[in-house]
């Protein structure tokens, strides 16, 4: 088998074609006047997306029926109490991170919580801490839009060498993301409730506990993204996370990680973040509507879906 043959077999590739494809595409009409704006733009929002579609895919990855609805909410909430409590003040960045960090660790603990003493599915407990989380939020917000300290809001807004700060953030989470899955007997653990969770029981791995450590980890990236998010845009709004919610799902689906659990895949995640930002400008960039973009927009996400898990139409 050749390296091409063997590269095509590979889940991620065809969500980085996609957005190759559609970043060339784009550039195409624009004659290469947006190369490098629309590359870095790129980078940038799909950073976001890459964060929160991580711990979405660590999630994912434990087996049928584990995902966190509660995304969303959390990014609201962390964004929102760190930009309060650091006020404008550069000297209450770390402060501020720290209390987004256990925001995330505070929903991930309920989450767990809601899942193992009411033993109820995932999305309904997730689900259930979202509307909590959220109304945190709007009480905490409370109608301001509270600006970040200057160092912060420079750096979430810059680059260095060419590349948007926010995406060296995400590069170095996905690093950190693939060594635990790769390296660590963690991301064995993962892998092994993913593919049979009673089977994982009887092999002595620590099911509850892994799936405890597991939300956790997703909440506090979603708090992080929040954090930057807010930082980046100028303020936290109670609708910043928004988008969020079916984002970080697709990303994991377009990227190849298995939506039955057991598998898991870092490098989709950039690639079908990239393609999700990048089809939506190329669509705007030939001047569709917007009822003519969201139906090609599915269509091709569909079409990468299909390719990444090797089907066709009309077979099983």
């Amino acid at each position: 088998m050749t390296a091409i043959a063997r590269l095509s077999r590979k889940p991620w590739i065809w969500s980085w074609i996609a957005a190759f494809a559609v970043w060339f595409a784009t550039i195409l009409v624009t004659g290469g006047a947006s190369t490098f704006g629309l590359s870095q733009a790129a980078l940038t929002f799909a950073a976001f997306s890459i964060i929160v579609g991580i711990g979405q895919m660590f999630v994912i990855t434990l087996g049928p029926g584990n995902i966190d609805l509660s995304v969303p909410a959390t990014m609201t909430l962390a964004g929102t109490v760190a930009l309060k409590l650091m006020d404008v003040d550069n000297g209450m960045i770390l402060p501020g991170l720290l209390v987004a960090v256990a925001i995330g660790v505070a929903v991930g603990v309920g989450n767990y919580a809601l899942i193992k003493a009411l033993r109820i599915p995932p999305i309904i407990a997730t689900l259930s801490m979202s509307f909590i989380v959220q109304s945190a939020a709007i009480w905490t917000n409370r109608g301001l839009r509270i600006k970040p300290p200057s160092f912060l809001a420079d750096f979430t807004t810059s680059s260095t060498l060419g590349v948007p700060n926010v995406a060296i953030i995400a590069l170095l989470i996905s690093l950190f993301a693939w060594f635990l899955l790769e390296k660590t007997i963690y991301g064995r653990w993962i892998s092994a409730i993913g593919q049979s969770m009673p089977a994982a029981r009887m092999a002595g791995i620590p099911v509850d506990g892994t799936r405890f450590v597991t939300y956790v980890f997703c909440a506090v990236l979603a708090s992080l993204a929040g954090y930057l998010l807010a930082c980046f845009s100028g303020g936290a709004a109670l609708n910043m996370g928004g988008e969020y919610l079916l984002m970080s799902i697709a990303v994991v689906v377009i990227g190849g990680t298995a939506v039955a659990g057991g598998d898991s895949n870092v490098p989709g995640i950039w690639g079908a973040s990239l393609f999700m930002f990048l089809v939506v400008s190329m669509l705007n960039t030939y001047g569709l509507g917007a009822g003519i973009r969201l139906v090609m927009t599915g269509i091709i996400i569909i079409s990468v879906i299909l390719l990444a898990g090797g089907r066709r139409p009309g077979m099983r």
